[in-house]
């Protein structure tokens, strides 16, 4: 409990500065600090042998951002939740130089630039997992660097071009070198999103010759109540085995060439209710032929701007040998 008051208590100290700084806060305020957070309380029914189920938390979080005139922002967030780490901690902490719409650069620690899915923020999904593709080949999901971007979701053409640790959130870098993540995504159309990203590291503890390269792209269509999103990935080279799989994924041991993907189907009733479909495969390219597909079937139900229900059914096809991971997964959250 002291360690949560004692993390509150410092973000709250920020509340002299004023906002502006990219991130999943909203959209931020010139009239102050803005502080903004997230609950996402959970229940979970595992089909699994013996099947359990249980209530939990996946994510808790509070932050802050602000301006600070005339031409710098910052933004920090911690994660609460007991289910992610015993202990709170620190999750993004950057500091931007913002004066140029389309020439800002930040520095800190923050999400890799890599990818829709990534870069899409935890309380926007629109399931309630990501898709096992992403989990397993962006991680790490946060880092620490520098990061030249530009533009947003209304200009032709937005980018990010970082230059990572790539030892992960909060770590000092594990080798002499750097990793080069990117993203760029054209907008020629209000209803249609395209995109590409890359990467080019080295994760490896023990030397800096074993390389890691990794490339994306991505599809974003909305159409009055439609959506559709789909990303593609492929990643070879050595990796991180430290990073486990993502944000809320298991490590899973990769080939030396590994792909995957997903496509997601929503459609928003004028009842608040969306209807989900997910569809996503991952070729891990081990020894083993490890392989997944699988399928998310949804529904949200918006009762306002700031609270929503999920209701997740996934069904998790494995080869060569399936095994029972079938899970309902129901989730209540609160933005704030």
């Amino acid at each position: 409990m002291k360690k949560i008051l004692f993390i509150i208590t410092i973000i709250g100290a920020f509340a002299i500065t004023r906002v502006s700084a990219q991130g999943c806060g909203g959209a931020p305020s010139d009239e102050g600090l803005k502080m903004f957070g997230f609950l996402q309380s959970q229940y979970e029914h595992h089909f699994t042998e013996p099947s359990k189920n249980s209530f939990t938390f996946e994510r808790a979080r509070i932050g802050a951002m602000g301006k600070i005139p005339y031409d710098f922002s910052y933004y920090v967030v911690a994660e609460l939740s007991p289910f992610i780490s015993a202990n709170p901690y620190l999750l993004d902490a950057f500091i931007t130089y913002d004066r140029f719409n389309m020439a800002r650069l930040s520095v800190g620690a923050f999400k890799t630039p890599f990818g829709l899915e990534t870069n899409t923020a935890c309380n926007g999904l629109m399931t309630v997992y990501r898709s096992t593709a992403t989990l397993q080949m962006v991680a790490p999901f946060r880092d620490m660097g520098a990061m030249l971007l530009g533009g947003n979701d209304t200009t032709f053409v937005s980018y990010q071009l970082g230059l990572m640790n790539g030892g992960g959130l909060l770590k000092f870098d594990n080798n002499k070198k750097k990793d080069i993540v990117g993203r760029v995504v054209f907008h020629p159309w209000d209803f249609l999103y395209v995109g590409g990203s890359f990467r080019y590291g080295y994760p490896s503890y023990q030397n800096d010759k074993d390389s890691r390269t990794t490339l994306g792209g991505e599809l974003k269509l909305k159409y009055r109540g439609f959506t559709l999103l789909g990303e593609y990935i492929m990643d070879e080279g050595d990796y991180n085995r430290d990073l486990g799989g993502g944000c809320s994924g298991n490590l899973i041991e990769l080939g030396k060439e590994r792909s995957g993907g997903y496509v997601t189907l929503a459609y928003m009733t004028k009842w608040n209710i969306e209807p989900v479909f997910m569809y996503d495969f991952f070729d891990s390219g081990n020894a083993t032929g490890y392989e997944e597909s699988n399928m998310t079937f949804g529904v949200n139900y918006f009762f306002n701007d700031w609270t929503r229900l999920q209701v997740n059914y996934v069904y998790r096809a494995e080869s060569p040998v399936e095994i029972p991971t079938d899970e309902i997964v129901v989730q209540l959250q609160v933005k704030f």
